[in-house]
């Protein structure tokens, strides 16, 4: 099962201010090993909203809005995607992360292909997308692609 693990934003990462240098290592262990128990697929911080825009689409118009968006709980700060056995495993990882206090993970599952009942996703509608997925995944992940020393067994 593939969840978002979704790090709410705060008015320091919206003002921009930089996380500290403990923080930085701390993750960079963190990730590690999330690596090395093979459950990282990816994860990545965002900038602040002030360098994003929103689309909205009305019919065939889309209105751009640019940031900064008001609501600072409403947005993201970055995000992991993992790959766990349940819902409980992610909430464990979630649990791990060397956050502050005050700090917000929103743990997500992603839809697969299986969620989907054939009169919504038909077989070949099915087939088509996990071929799609598989490609971006090979593309993504070239074999060897992490260092032994963080390389799942």
């Amino acid at each position: 099962m593939r969840f978002m693990m979704l790090v709410k934003a705060s008015q320091e990462s919206e003002a921009g201010v930089m996380p500290s240098g403990g923080l930085v290592a701390a993750m960079g262990e963190f990730n590690e090993t999330m690596a090395k128990a093979g459950v990282l697929l990816a994860g990545e911080g965002l900038h602040p909203s002030s360098k994003g825009a929103r689309v909205t689409y009305t019919g065939r118009k889309r209105l751009v809005t640019d940031g900064p968006f008001a609501e600072t709980k409403e947005l993201l700060a970055g995000f992991w995607m993992i790959q766990v056995k349940s819902r409980a495993e992610a909430i464990e990882w979630a649990s791990r992360i060397p956050f502050s206090e005050g700090e917000v993970v929103e743990i997500r599952p992603v839809f697969e292909t299986e969620d989907f009942p054939a009169e919504v996703m038909p077989p070949e509608e099915k087939a088509r997308e996990e071929t799609l997925r598989a490609a971006l995944e090979k593309k993504a992940r070239p074999q060897n692609s992490l260092p032994a020393e963080i390389a799942p067994p």
